[in-house]
């Protein structure tokens, strides 16, 4: 098929890639030209394994191409929407004018029978408000909506073999048209047996806020624990064990630790709760806020811990493994990493950073850090090692071997992955988050 991507940021561009490594003809766009330059070029303007890869063999195929003009959708017949819903700056709720302006331009170069699909993460009654402009602008358009469930780390993936898909469609024959255009799309993924959800807009929008809330509540939740278990005694990872082998509860996003961060289930879980209130229903989200707050306290628990091992915070030499708000990626937005790492600095620390992945955009985000390329570097006459990204290589380390190079043998384990008696063995004082 022909389809038009609009927006490749990180969503857009995967998407766009993936689309023609499964044989499309696509045409990626973007009002970033510097971004739109670096893709035609092969050059990934963001870290996610194996897109590097597909990016450069989709663009070799020829079934790939990338421009800053929005008349270049014309002719193509599925629109995929991918812009960003960032957080408003004066609030909790999604910024929508990216998406709003995408559909205003993008409506102008519709023709009879197009389908624009939108898979960007937004408040629920905001696909119906989008098809009414498109009844308006182009009426014999019709919009779907087909929300995202990428991990950044896994996108590649996630995009070419998801766990399902979601189809948000009118009533009558313009959904069953809109249904079996996704299905071409997907065809791979439909034919190798991916579970297909066919339902409204509104459901289509709201599973992938609540899906999003319900992990982060759950990070939460073993997080409070946390703080129960560092007031009693307790561990909390052998607490997870434990309630983990109950089948109603499981076992994974059951990781005590620093909380969750990145660019969407921080940002989602307050648009879907701003969203609630202006609905009248802010009582049934209520736990969301709670839920924040939970999240972000754990930031300050580890910077706590790194006071408390220090006997203080002015003039201590703290190393930071860890910038990313995951391994496998370099997208620092709110990272719980980077957050810390400020908060040790802005508190008097001297704080040296590192992170294979993420030092070029955390170094714009926070000059006022120092920042190593390796963590043999960035640990070299530490008072404490704090590890808050839970990278293969920093989980891995040598602690015998790194002992050699601190000043103290003090680490902070702010993902809870580290052998606490293996650490213990090398001679380091170690802490958890909710372990003795």
């Amino acid at each position: 098929m022909r389809i038009s991507v609009i927006g490749c940021g990180y969503l857009g561009a995967v998407h766009a890639a993936a689309m023609a490594h499964l044989g499309h003809e696509v045409v990626g766009i973007d009002v970033d030209a510097e971004r739109i330059a670096a893709l035609a070029a092969g050059r990934p303007p963001f870290f996610e394994p194996e897109f590097g890869d597909m990016l450069a063999s989709s663009l070799a195929s020829g079934r790939l191409r990338f421009s800053t003009d929005m008349a270049d959708a014309e002719g193509y017949e599925v629109h995929f929407v991918a812009v960003g819903t960032p957080q408003s700056a004066d609030g909790q709720a999604a910024d929508m004018r990216f998406v709003d302006a995408a559909f205003g331009s993008l409506a102008g170069h519709l023709r009879p029978g197009d389908v624009v699909v939108g898979k960007s993460t937004v408040p629920v009654g905001t696909a119906s408000r989008l098809a009414e402009l498109l009844r308006e602008r182009a009426p014999e358009a019709t919009l779907a909506w087909n929300p995202e469930f990428l991990r950044e780390g896994f996108a590649v993936k996630d995009t070419i073999a998801p766990d399902r898909l979601v189809y948000g469609v009118p009533d009558g024959d313009a959904g069953e048209r809109a249904v079996g255009r996704l299905d071409e799309v997907y065809a791979s993924a439909v034919g190798s047996g991916t579970p297909r959800i066919v339902t409204d807009y509104a459901t289509a929008e709201l599973v992938k806020v609540s899906a999003n809330a319900f992990l982060a509540t759950k990070i939460s939740f073993i997080n409070a624990m946390a703080e129960i278990a560092e007031a009693t005694g307790a561990d909390v990872t052998k607490l997870a064990d434990a309630i983990g082998h109950d089948a109603r509860i499981g076992r994974r996003f059951l990781n005590a630790g620093v909380g969750f961060g990145g660019g969407c289930l921080p940002k989602d879980i307050r648009a879907f709760s701003a969203r609630a209130h202006e609905l009248g229903l802010g009582d049934s989200v209520k736990f969301l806020d709670e839920v924040d707050k939970i999240n972000l306290r754990r930031r300050a628990r580890v910077v706590q811990l790194v006071e408390e091992e220090a006997g203080g915070l002015e003039g201590t030499k703290v190393a930071v493994l860890g910038l990313a708000f995951k391994p496998h990626s370099d997208d620092i937005r709110d990272s719980p990493a980077l957050t810390v790492a400020q908060q040790l600095a802005a508190s008097g620390a001297v704080v040296t950073a590192t992170d294979p992945a993420a030092i070029p955009n955390a170094s714009r985000r926070a000059p006022e850090l120092t920042y190593a390329e390796t963590p043999e570097a960035a640990v070299a006459d530490a008072d404490v090692v704090v590890l808050i990204t839970e990278w293969p290589d920093y989980v891995g380390i040598d602690p015998a071997a790194l002992g050699e190079l601190v000043r103290r043998r003090v680490v902070i384990d702010g993902r809870n992955v580290l052998d606490p008696a293996r650490w213990r063995a090398a001679g380091w004082t170690y802490r958890g988050l909710g372990r003795r």
